[in-house]
């Protein structure tokens, strides 16, 4: 080895590692995983567990909006690329505020916690569920055709809506979710910013509604129907006789009149 290959060697004592060792550590949920690895991979573990705390909400567990925003503009892409229509939706807790004042804002996250989980039970692994901030919630689908994103939507809602949430040894509740949902469509090039402001316009619309439903954005009609295909495609005009050139004359005589 040169020496000044040497020269760029670290030992890991020298590292203030103490921090993110203990995150990674309660994180992974084995500390003694860590302490069994060779130096380099130790170091290397610790850097990738801390770039998948980054990415993660803490209370929950799910994506956070940091890792929110990335997929958006990777699937931006996607849909461009493939043609393949993509659905957001954003889900609110109804009245969470009221569980707060009422009961605790530890009782609150238990029930963010409890959501979490049963929307993590009614997506796909393709899917992706983050935490978007307070009590709202994100889901991009990848590959969801329009008619159907209010089916999916409607079994999100109720699941939410069926599931009891224990908060303490005698105390249940039961909470109801509003959805909004905005699809990207490849002949509409968005970005993630208007495509999550129609999503929360959904939203919004839900909660005018009386909350506890769904809005999806209605789309716009890309199939050319029979009559346009024949407009398009079909004669300038119908024949009428008006303007036709007359038959030949099998006989002609040599004049014109």
């Amino acid at each position: 080895m040169s020496d000044s290959a040497a020269s760029h060697l670290v030992d890991l004592r020298e590292l203030r590692l103490d921090t993110a060792h203990a995150l990674v550590a309660q994180a992974g949920g084995s500390e003694a995983a860590l302490h069994r690895e060779a130096p380099s991979r130790y170091l290397q573990g610790l850097i990738d567990g801390l770039c998948e705390l980054s990415l993660k909400d803490p209370l929950t567990g799910l994506a956070n909006r940091r890792h929110f925003r990335a997929v958006l503009e990777r699937e931006i892409d996607r849909v461009t690329r493939s043609g393949e229509a993509a659905l957001l939706l954003m889900l609110d807790i109804d009245h969470f505020k009221k569980v707060n004042d009422t009961h605790g804002h530890l009782a609150g996250d238990v029930v963010l916690q409890s959501v979490a989980r049963t929307l993590s039970a009614c997506v796909r692994p393709m899917d992706t569920l983050a935490r978007y901030g307070g009590e709202e919630f994100a889901v991009v689908l990848p590959a969801c055709q329009a008619a159907f994103g209010r089916v999916v939507a409607e079994r999100i809602r109720r699941a939410v809506a069926n599931t009891p949430i224990r908060i303490s040894p005698g105390v249940e509740l039961n909470v109801t979710v509003s959805i909004g949902g905005a699809f990207a469509m490849q002949w509409i090039r968005s970005t993630t910013l208007l495509w999550t402001d129609r999503a929360d316009h959904q939203l919004y619309q839900a909660k005018s509604a009386g909350r506890n439903r769904v809005s999806i954005e209605e789309q716009p009609d890309s199939t050319v129907s029979a009559e346009e295909k024949s407009l398009l495609f079909g004669p300038l005009y119908t024949p009428s006789g008006w303007g036709d050139l007359p038959p030949l004359d099998p006989n002609p005589t040599g004049s014109a009149y």
